[in-house]
């Protein structure tokens, strides 16, 4: 059994702990957080004539109970793009763990590839929000261009990775949580999804997600 290993992160007087599932659990506000699951997308490039294996698509709602299950938090909220296109069975099978899970709050911050009607997501039993505010952060889906100064937002839609370098040309780019000065990236929750480099400067803090491990990047 391959062992995780999380990491706490502390940033504006909060304790983050950062999950290998590439997730987020706030215990002092008992919520969980996760970005870009883009359920349904296997389906979509299934339809385009793309082989996508049918198991991408439970792994993602998996993974998702099993973080519920262990950490039990009272809200769990999506940072967009939970859905990658339209309607599909996936979108009934989500609706499923959320009836499961009934006690628990469901709120989805908008994406771009959130596009159901409002009826899907009150069938879904899903709140909807343009962006929500969860002790000092700010959620959104695409990252904030201008933040207030006293606030600190945390967003998705971005994907971020980091690219590490090994012995002579070795590289690999993995993906990793993202925590600059104003504003932190979360990696995409969907394991069919890929990411996209980001720059990194010397005062970030990044954690790079390999192995079932959450690693702290060194900052030199």
């Amino acid at each position: 059994m391959d062992v995780e290993i999380e990491q706490v992160f502390r940033i504006r007087e909060t304790n983050l702990l950062l999950l290998p599932q590439k997730a987020i659990f706030i215990e002092d506000e008992l919520t969980l957080i996760m970005a870009d699951l883009h359920l349904g997308k296997a389906n979509h490039f299934r339809r385009s004539g793309i082989h996508v294996p049918e198991a991408v698509n439970g792994k993602n709602l998996e993974l998702l109970v099993q973080l519920i299950n262990k950490h039990k938090p009272e809200k769990v909220i999506f940072l967009g793009d939970l859905f990658h296109s339209h309607y599909n069975e996936e979108w009934e099978a989500l609706g499923q763990v959320v009836r499961h899970f009934a006690a628990i709050q469901f709120q989805l911050v908008l994406g771009n590839h959130d596009i159901m009607s409002d009826l899907q997501y009150q069938r879904c039993q899903l709140q909807v929000f343009e962006m929500l505010e969860v002790g000092p952060f700010l959620l959104t889906h695409e990252p904030m261009e201008n933040i207030p100064e006293h606030q600190y937002n945390m967003a998705g839609h971005i994907h971020p990775g980091v690219k590490l370098l090994g012995k002579g040309r070795q590289s690999i780019t993995l993906p990793c949580f993202y925590f600059g000065k104003q504003q932190a990236l979360l990696p995409a929750f969907g394991l069919f999804t890929g990411f996209v480099r980001i720059p990194v400067n010397k005062e970030d803090n990044v954690f790079v997600i390999a192995d079932h491990r959450v690693i702290r990047m060194d900052s030199e």
